[in-house]
């Protein structure tokens, strides 16, 4: 078959490389100059096991998450060879609860249990492969001592251990684009924007614009993989749009550590508008703090074209802020100052994500992730990943579909 595929991000490009594997013939488009040159890589890289979700009690969200976390790795690993700089992760993460946290130390707490349970159920009868993780080992409560020796225990008032870690996003980036790239089944087009797609009788039409000029192609099934433009395209080929939508940009700060710096704990701050510090090898550190990195929001069915890379003096205020409000209680942190971090990128992308209100509602449906996946509709499908974590899973998961047709 031939498909076409909108969106040569990280969801788009996995689907690339599943339906290829299938035998099919892939045409990729993107609008930008790379592939996966926007959200995909301005990320932290981490492959949720569903941990980060305690203001979803009914674990609708830990279950998917838990699914997509589990497929991750055996999917980047039929396409990557496992010495790629893609497989190297951070440190594993806690999960902090912030004294003003919208669920309470022990709401957490039984959260984190149940979450765990249901990655056991999930990997219960498998060879499970979650980056050399132990998966069996449960959330482990740190003591008054510990916490004490990494934060302000009059913020952080509760921690555990967990065995999730992030990935590198731009090693991965970059080696899945050059599988994309290299592959024989797979053509790709950028500088090419789709505005729409009709059914035909047994085809489907893609139409838009490459280098300023109008094109329309035909294939035997078209997928909207896009992220941001994903909502205009479905609702210009007459895909309703069954929810309000919130377009997020969200920066985090992506840095060396001087020499002989103290390096901080990869921890997640729970439940409510926080943010986190991912540590990965060689001294590099992640770090969003949500009333910092968050930027611009609009509730548009397509959003502005936001920067990915912020510039000065965006990239200054953001570096000062995120790492002086963090540094009040991540003792690791109160070193640091901005001009010691020259080279400090500051990057970020849209969040798309069902809801009305922020997450500084507790009952935001921005807090869970449950409501994502594939649509379909005649030859047209189109993917909501929701995070990074659920790209492959999805991939798979449509690829098996259009191919048993």
């Amino acid at each position: 078959m031939q498909i076409g595929v909108l969106g040569g991000g990280f969801q788009g490009c996995c689907l690339a490389l599943a339906l290829a594997e299938r035998g099919n013939h892939v045409s990729l488009f993107d609008k930008n100059t790379h592939l996966i040159s926007r959200a995909g890589f301005a990320n932290e890289g981490k492959i949720h096991l569903g941990y980060m979700y305690a203001n979803d009690p009914s674990l609708q969200t830990a279950a998917i998450m838990a699914r997509g976390a589990l497929a991750f790795e055996p999917f980047i690993k039929r396409f990557l060879s496992s010495d790629s700089k893609a497989f190297e992760t951070s440190s594993p993460a806690a999960y902090v609860v912030h004294r003003e946290s919208q669920r309470a130390p022990e709401e957490v707490a039984a959260y984190l249990g149940n979450a765990h349970d249901l990655i056991v159920q999930h990997a219960d009868g498998k060879t499970p492969q979650y980056f050399g993780q132990n998966l069996k080992e449960p959330p482990r409560r740190w003591s008054h001592s510990q916490r004490e020796s990494e934060f302000d225990g009059s913020i952080a008032v509760d921690a555990y251990d967990t065995c999730e870690v992030a990935i590198n996003p731009l090693a991965m980036a970059k080696g899945i684009q050059n599988c994309v790239l290299s592959h024989p089944r797979i053509e790709v087009h950028l500088n090419s924007e789709i505005q729409t797609a009709e059914d035909g009788k047994s085809s489907i039409t893609i139409i838009g614009t490459r280098n300023g000029r109008r094109f329309t192609e035909q294939f035997d099934h078209a997928v909207n993989a896009l992220w941001d433009g994903r909502l205009a395209v479905d609702q210009a080929y007459g895909l309703p749009i069954s929810h309000r939508w919130i377009h997020r940009l969200k920066y985090g700060v992506s840095l060396s550590l001087p020499r002989n710096a103290a390096m901080p704990r990869s921890a997640t701050f729970v439940s409510g508008p926080f943010g986190e510090v991912v540590s990965y090898p060689r001294g590099q550190i992640y770090l969003t703090w949500y009333p910092v990195c968050l930027r611009e929001m609009t509730k548009a069915v397509k959003p502005p074209d936001w920067p990915n890379i912020a510039e000065e003096p965006l990239r200054n205020q953001i570096l000062s802020d995120t790492i002086s409000q963090m540094a009040e209680f991540i003792l690791a942190l109160r070193e640091l100052r901005p001009e010691m971090l020259p080279e400090a990128i500051v990057k970020g992308g849209a969040i798309v994500a069902v809801g009305e209100t922020d997450i500084y509602d507790p009952k935001s449906e921005l807090h869970n992730r449950y409501e994502i996946g594939i649509t379909s509709h005649n030859r047209y499908h189109s993917i909501d990943p929701g995070k990074l974590t659920m790209a492959p899973y999805f991939a798979q998961q449509l690829a098996d579909q259009i191919s048993s047709i």
